[in-house]
């Protein structure tokens, strides 16, 4: 599959796969200064980047699991979702989950988009829905928690 993409300034990059059998994408930082995240603060990051993601489809915008693990750099709304008839500039919103600073400068990995399949699905509203093992019992119900 093709994703057309556009670059939007000088210091963008195209969104790449560290090895051929990874999964996501990875995603720059696209700035003209770094920019410094304190601890619990909350960033939105460009990247230079606008694309095309064809119908059928969206992206998943996720954490890279070494800023994650290494320094509580995360996405807050992970994952984020890139809907196919979006065309703006691909942004990404941080936190800092960790008691330190953190610098985020120029062509930075900073999140990884995984594109997914979807199917879209009409709702029908209904008086009766069928009958499980499980049926209403929510959270912790299956000894998870």
């Amino acid at each position: 599959m093709n994703i057309n993409f556009k670059k939007l300034n000088k210091y963008a990059e195209v969104p790449a796969y560290a090895t051929e059998n990874s999964a996501g994408c990875d995603m720059r930082a696209c700035i003209e200064k770094d920019i410094e995240i304190k601890p619990r603060e909350i960033v939105m990051i460009p990247t230079g980047i606008a694309c095309e993601i064809p119908n059928g489809y969206c992206g998943f915008v996720c954490s890279r699991s070494g800023l994650a693990y290494k320094n509580g750099i995360a996405v807050l709304n992970a994952p984020g979702i890139v809907d196919s008839d979006y065309r703006g500039e691909l942004k990404v919103i941080l936190i800092n989950h960790s008691q330190k600073p953190f610098v985020i400068t120029n062509g930075m990995r900073i999140a990884q988009m995984i594109i997914i399949q979807i199917k879209c699905c009409d709702w029908i509203q209904c008086a009766n829905l069928s009958d499980t093992k499980r049926s209403g019992n929510g959270f912790g119900s299956t000894g998870v928690l």
